[in-house]
């Protein structure tokens, strides 16, 4: 080696290098996945922050918590110890915990599981009480909802129940027919029936533009009077010498069967629910009638410059709309709750499916989770009455300041610092 001579850097052999490569190549790959997973993550809580979902789950919890101020509000023991807050506050907190705490648990106990009962089976029975009132409030909601995916109002469930349920009370008493024949053909009667009854809005709304909650609203009232003087005249739904207006009780051919045995009220009727959310499940995202219904909805200017006609389908989605609440009618007259038709059997269901297609957002997997909330909601304020001493028009409260929050989106946003809704 000459002193001219430079030591040279070791040189990394086509092996090594391409190991180096590799390896660096692997880091790069596993780093640009990980923050790929990270970006899909954030774009998953900002989409559930942002969605519809978790305002509706918020809003029930506002609902809950505003009760809870009225249950401590009402309740003497919270009283008396806020009178000495100051100089024993444990008492207070004792109180008040025990107050919020004994009514929902009360509740809880009366709409999904009964501790205090020995037997396992008996245990279970506040949950099918609660899929039991659930039935007809899911079928209710649908029948709301899917009008509501065309930018309709259909408040007129109650009249749609009536005529249904007295339709299929008609067939359910008056004919004699084997189990397998009857009990279809009330069920269909009756939602024949509402469908007349719903796609009779629906064919005025289209035909003159009358609106479809000034018309419902109305024909309420007309399907009222109508069940109150069919149940006048013996030839159809009175009862012979009988000067109260309610029918014969229904005939056991005419009757849908319990589902789980003669020890629990719950009946065919909520897998007639279940049937229903999937039908209608299908019929607005894979069928060419629910694009259009759902097009009709988005805007009805643009459906019809696309071909779509728009009357036709105020009328298809009204029929159905009705068909829905007349199956809600007609679980009511033929359940093993009601041993025959009157003028009150819609209790309420009418206007409270407006509330089960609100919470659900017109979904019908949500409407079907609000129903069963709404039906929890029935089955356990009378157990919250008896036990506590707690009035059931708390539970009318905590329905209406569901609607109250779910009114004003923008206010629950607005309590938990949730980003903006976007725009779709």
């Amino acid at each position: 080696m000459t002193g001219t001579d430079k030591p040279q850097p070791e040189q990394e052999t086509p092996v090594e290098a391409t190991e180096a490569t590799g390896a660096t190549s692997a880091t790069e790959a596993t780093e640009d996945a990980g923050a790929a997973r990270a970006d899909r993550s954030r774009s998953v809580l900002r989409e559930i922050a942002s969605g519809n979902a978790l305002s509706g789950v918020l809003a029930v919890f506002l609902a809950f918590l505003v009760g809870s101020v009225m249950i401590a509000a009402t309740d003497e023991t919270v009283r008396e110890t806020f009178g000495y807050i100051g100089a024993r506050p444990s008492d207070f907190f004792s109180a008040l915990w025990e107050a919020v705490s004994g009514a929902y648990t009360a509740m809880f106990r009366g709409a999904v599981f009964n501790n205090l009962v020995d037997d396992p089976a008996q245990q279970w029975r506040p949950l099918t009480e609660t899929l039991k009132f659930a039935g007809p409030l899911i079928l209710g909601g649908l029948g709301v909802g899917i009008a509501f995916r065309a930018a309709l109002f259909n408040i007129g469930g109650r009249g749609q129940m009536l005529l249904a349920g007295g339709a299929a009370a008609w067939i359910g008493f008056r004919t004699d027919l084997p189990t397998i024949v009857h009990l279809p053909l009330a069920i269909l009667v009756g939602m024949a029936f509402g469908a007349l009854w719903g796609g009779l809005a629906g064919l005025l709304k289209a035909r003159t533009g009358a609106h479809e909650v000034i018309v419902t609203i109305m024909l309420n009232y007309v399907g009222y009077y109508l069940l109150f003087w069919a149940l006048t005249k013996d030839w159809l739904l009175a009862t012979p010498g009988s000067v109260n207006p309610k029918s014969p009780p229904m005939k056991e051919t005419a009757i849908l069967p319990r589902v789980l045995g003669d020890r629990f009220n719950l009946h065919l009727g909520f897998v007639l629910a279940l049937v229903a959310v999937a039908a209608v499940w299908w019929l607005l995202t894979r069928s060419t009638l629910g694009y259009r219904i759902r097009a009709v909805g988005e805007n009805p200017n643009a459906a019809r410059a696309s071909g779509i006609n728009v009357g036709r389908t105020y009328v298809v989605v009204m029929m159905i709309a009705g068909a829905l609440l007349g199956l809600a009618g007609v679980n009511q007259v033929l359940g093993t709750v009601t041993s025959g038709v009157s003028t009150d059997i819609d209790a309420g269901i009418g206007f409270d499916a407006i509330t089960v297609a609100l919470l659900g957002r017109s979904r019908p997997l949500g409407i079907l989770a609000a129903g069963i909330l709404f039906g929890a909601f029935k089955a356990g304020g009378f157990t919250m009455q008896a036990s506590q001493n707690i009035s059931v028009d708390l539970v009318l409260v905590i329905q209406s300041l569901i609607v109250l929050f779910l009114a004003a989106p923008a206010l629950v946003r607005a309590i938990f610092r949730l980003p903006a809704q976007e725009a779709k």
